[in-house]
């Protein structure tokens, strides 16, 4: 389906394509009529897959020589430095234009009439990815980006609905968003979090304020009124910017998309929305993922602008009750001698905490045993005291070492053990393993069918699950 004609026959070569977002944003630029190509390291990744599909040829090298023929325009991965990778070297020496990806991101949000960045410290990546599902299901002409795979997207991070909306993961990082072209914003959450980079609570309020303020004359601002970040947000737009449209949803909010009649049964949870009759159901666990749910209808329905029919609702309906969730998103890695694994992104302290006390309303007769890898120093460091009080819904804590950031070289004084004593003050049951795969041997001889094992955060412990299965004789 083409897209934005803008980008129609222009050559853009990506460095770092295999990325979840760059290889996202190559799918985009394809649909739109460029001529796409990049390059990489040769490691296999699922991106592999779909730029294949997608009819993308990539480099499994970076050498300068790589753009030849000259592009029209660079685009990297933040992971890559005009310093140090040939290609973006080169690129510069040639004069050629060059966008990291954010700003690659928001050149491409530029070309359609309207464009919702949807935002937040946690809940970001899957209420696209249930915004992208309620807009398939109202027909809505959209295009969307999510920031991981999404079964229920192909196994892509991507729709190509349509051109006249576009919906997608934005992130706050370094103010990464700030170079998107919003008409709408959605906002699940504002609080302190990339303490490498932001000095406080007040410096990541500001980068979501600008943003806000970004939105032209009469745009949307839909927020998690559950949220005291989210809220406080809405409240300064509403003082600045009478002019914004704000669109409140959660359990506490006023209006039609207000959370109520909740209930949680074993594998589903259901509610309703304040301004809709019918019930909706998720299969995949937490208050969160109810109130992520209520945010994407309340963005979607509001971007439609049209009363919500019955035959409309029950399609949403549908699409969010077979909703799979999305890539490192509590999704299910498998099961072995009773022992379910799941594993989830969740990095965060009071991500870690919604994501585990719904883990046990789903899942309430299991054991549930939490694997946590913090991830980088700093984060580990300003939020110790709120990391260790996170977990007091997993019956169990087994901790590691830091999983360090190539962007943070300064220890801090801290390390994994830092966090485990801070979380066995509070917790009855930690146990620690410096190495992920030293804990195997002990998962294989405690655990016991019935269990839960959950792997979260933002390092590599993933493998110790994965290795369960195996070692169990499952993939």
């Amino acid at each position: 389906m083409a897209l934005d004609s803008g980008w129609k026959n222009k050559s853009v070569h990506m460095v770092g394509v295999k990325g979840t977002g760059m290889a996202a944003l190559a799918e985009l630029l394809a649909a739109s009529g460029a001529k796409v190509r990049g390059s990489d390291g040769a490691e296999k990744f699922y991106t592999d897959e779909i730029l294949d599909a997608a009819g993308i040829p990539y480099f499994e090298s970076f050498q300068a020589g790589h753009l030849d023929p000259v592009p029209d325009l660079v685009v990297h991965s933040a992971a890559y430095f005009s310093d140090s990778n040939p290609e973006l070297i080169e690129a510069h020496h040639r004069g050629l234009p060059v966008l990291v990806y954010p700003a690659a991101l928001g050149r491409f949000s530029e070309g359609f009439p309207s464009a919702a960045g949807i935002s937040g410290v946690h809940g970001k990546t899957t209420t696209t990815a249930m915004a992208g599902l309620v807009a398939r299901a109202l027909g809505l002409p959209a295009s969307v980006l999510a920031g991981s795979l999404v079964p229920d997207f192909g196994n892509r991070a991507t729709l190509a609905l349509g051109d006249q909306f576009f919906i997608a993961e934005t992130c706050e990082y370094k103010r990464h968003f700030l170079y998107f072209h919003p008409s709408a914003i959605l906002v699940t959450s504002v609080e302190l979090d990339h303490t490498d980079y932001f000095a406080d609570y007040d410096d990541i309020f500001r980068a979501f304020h600008e943003y806000a303020m970004k939105l032209p004359a009469g745009g949307l601002l839909v927020y998690c009124a559950d949220d005291p970040g989210a809220s406080a947000l809405a409240s300064a737009a509403r003082h600045q910017r009478p002019d914004l449209k704000l669109v409140p949803y959660g359990l506490r909010a006023e209006g039609a998309f207000r959370v109520v009649e909740r209930r949680f049964v074993p594998g589903t949870s259901c509610f309703r929305l304040a301004g809709f009759a019918p019930e909706f159901s998720l299969g995949i666990p937490g208050t969160h993922n109810v109130l992520n749910a209520a945010g994407a209808c309340a963005l979607v329905f509001t971007l439609a602008a049209r009363p919500m029919a019955e035959p409309d609702l029950g399609a949403v309906i549908s699409a969010l009750a077979t909703f799979k969730g999305s890539r490192r998103r509590s999704q299910i890695v498998g099961e072995a001698g009773g022992v379910l694994v799941l594993d989830d992104y969740g990095h965060h302290p009071t991500a870690i905490g919604l994501t585990l006390r719904g883990l046990k309303d789903f899942y309430p007769h299991r054991r549930l045993v939490v694997d946590f890898m913090s991830h980088t120093y700093s984060r580990t460091k300003t939020l110790l005291d709120e990391f260790a009080s996170s977990f007091s819904a997993a019956d169990e804590v087994v901790l590691h070492k830091i999983y360090a950031s190539a962007r943070e070289t300064d220890t801090q004084g801290i390390d994994g053990r830092t966090l485990y004593n801070a979380t066995a003050r509070v917790h009855p049951k930690v146990v620690y393993f410096d190495e992920i795969l030293e804990a195997l041997p002990y998962y294989q001889r405690t655990l016991k069918p019935g269990d839960l094992l959950v792997t979260m955060g933002a390092g590599d412990n993933w493998k110790v699950g994965v290795e369960f299965l195996k070692a169990a004789g499952t993939t």
